[in-house]
């Protein structure tokens, strides 16, 4: 066996300390070459090796070989035996899973135990007003908990002395009074009186002048959380100086934290089947999905159109492995006065007889269908429910295996995490602005988009009285931890923007303007595509 390089050597001994290690040398080759069985997902094999080693009675913090090499022994003994079980048929079955909104977990933040726990029991969907409450306070801890681990807002463990103008440290509302001075508060944007702005948090409220505002990149919205910093002037209003949103945190840091909360909805995985699938993950080179976005059954010319690229896909040497078709799926709106449901049927039936038509991709293909804003539902808020099975039970005959789940809805892939969200909402963000954006890092209104939902940890920060939510099931659009990749079905033009490690893009709209995109999950890369002519 070659001796490990002296980059691997340094990487081992730096994170054995880090656990309160100290590895002998013997006991270091022992752990390289567990690493080498793993050459494409060697920090998550040595993570496991750690979180192992970390259950494991030892007797001494210092380890020879035969401590690492007995943990080693347990991890290749629960790999074979995950690979004996068919791999072929496990591999397919965790590849791939598809989570409605309406079954993804929620949890509550407790800020005295700093913890967070599971709801159990039932989810009304007609909520009581403190179930109203609640969803703003939820969402609201979500973001604190996350801020007070920001070493810019964070206090430090020792009381050094520090210059007030220096410190960041969040003053809560109700503590201003009588404050002088530089202060950082955090709240939700509210308009409790006419024409005047408020920022709340759990304490209190306190009205807000923005006119010498300086800020971030993002919307600000009603309803939006933000970081201000500015002074109480004597007649009790916030002079606000700069804002922003709440930090981002890295997905990892998140996920240590959260001790194998189930946030995503996709099921806990052991670390043993997670080293596994990342493995899989990083060698499906040939997985590709592909998404339309404003897929109009009953406009003839769009389904010209579909059939132009299901063709296309249908000869390529690897067919994709997911289709993801979102609406709308009809030109006009189905709301009261919509009056061809029974037309919309046939329309889908005939969709299905398309698919079918294409052998390889009914066989190899799968097809999940989102619904859009516009869609027969039984109302407008969020999170709507699937298409009505009245309406797809002539395209199921022919396409058994179809898909078809909230919106939104999330799509483990391996261990990577997708989120798929059909609304317009860039028009109706810029149209509830309460400041025009900052041009100082962009002026492209999707950037700005993307850094508001993702330092929000919410798809749809949106006043309820611009687009309702149901109260209860408001966790059902969070993007806590964030996700890897999210997918905004959006009318406007297609877009692709890789914000703080995360990808986000929106295939545009097909029936509009005859685009799409398709994504390849193993390098997260994005082909935004559209037919000629």
């Amino acid at each position: 066996m070659a001796p490990p390089s002296a980059a691997t050597r340094r990487k081992l001994q730096r994170k054995f300390r880090l656990r309160g290690f100290t590895l002998k040398v013997d006991a270091l080759e022992e752990a390289a070459a567990f690493l080498e069985r793993f050459p494409d997902a060697e920090d998550d094999a040595l993570d496991l090796l750690l979180d192992e080693l970390d259950k494991e009675p030892l007797q001494s913090s210092i380890l020879d070989r035969d401590a690492i090499r007995r943990v080693v022994a347990l991890l290749v003994e629960a790999e074979e035996a995950v690979d004996a079980a068919s791999p072929a048929v496990t591999s397919a079955r965790s590849a791939l899973r598809v989570v409605d909104a309406f079954l993804v977990p929620r949890f509550h933040y407790d800020p005295i135990k700093k913890v967070f726990y599971e709801h159990t029991g039932r989810l009304a969907i007609h909520g009581e007003a403190g179930d109203k409450a609640s969803l703003y306070r939820d969402r609201y801890q979500v973001l604190l908990q996350r801020l007070s681990r920001d070493k810019y807002f964070s206090k430090p463990a020792f009381d050094t002395v520090v210059a007030e103008d220096s410190s960041c440290e969040i003053t809560s509302i109700q503590s201003l009074i009588g404050c002088t001075g530089r202060r950082w508060i955090m709240g939700v944007i509210s308009q409790l009186e006419e024409r005047q702005f408020y920022l709340e948090d759990l304490t209190g409220a306190v009205p807000i002048d923005l006119s010498k505002h300086k800020i971030t990149s993002g919307f600000f919205v009603e309803n939006t959380v933000i970081v201000a910093e500015g002074e109480l002037l004597s007649n009790g209003i916030f002079q606000v100086n700069t804002c922003g949103f709440p930090p981002l945190e890295d997905r990892e840091a998140s996920l240590s934290l959260l001790m194998g909360l189930d946030f995503f909805g996709g099921g806990v995985i052991p670390a043993e089947e997670t080293l596994r699938l990342s493995s899989l993950e990083k060698k499906a080179v040939n997985d590709m999905f592909v998404i339309l976005s404003d897929v109009w059954l009953d406009n003839p010319e769009t389904m010209e159109k579909l059939a132009v690229v299901l063709d296309g896909y249908d000869s390529v040497e690897v067919v994709p492995s997911l289709f993801v078709l979102m609406g709308n799926f009809c030109s006009r709106p189905c709301n009261l006065a919509f009056d061809s449901f029974e037309e919309l049927r046939s329309q889908f039936g005939k969709l299905g007889e398309m698919i079918a038509a294409r052998s390889r991709l009914k066989e190899h293909s799968r097809f999940l269908f989102v619904p859009g804003p516009d869609d027969a539902g039984p109302s407008k808020a969020l999170p709507r429910c699937a298409l009505p099975k009245y309406l797809i039970e002539e395209l199921q005959k022919h396409i058994p295996n179809a898909i078809f789940v909230s919106n939104p809805c999330r799509v483990k892939f391996y261990t990577q995490e997708i989120v798929f969200f059909r609304q317009d909402l860039l028009y109706r963000m810029r149209r509830s602005c309460l400041i025009p954006p900052t041009t100082e890092e962009t002026s492209d209104p999707f950037e700005h988009l993307v850094a508001t939902i993702t330092h929000q940890s919410h798809l749809c920060p949106l006043p309820l009285t611009v687009q309702p939510i149901v109260w209860n099931y408001d966790h059902c659009l969070r993007l806590y931890p964030t996700p890897h990749t999210i997918v905004l079905g959006d009318k406007s033009e297609q877009k692709a923007f890789k914000y703080t490690g995360i990808t986000c893009f929106n295939p545009g709209s097909f029936a509009n303007d005859s685009t799409f995109a398709a994504y390849r999950p193993c390098t997260k890369e994005v082909e935004l595509s559209a037919l000629e002519g």
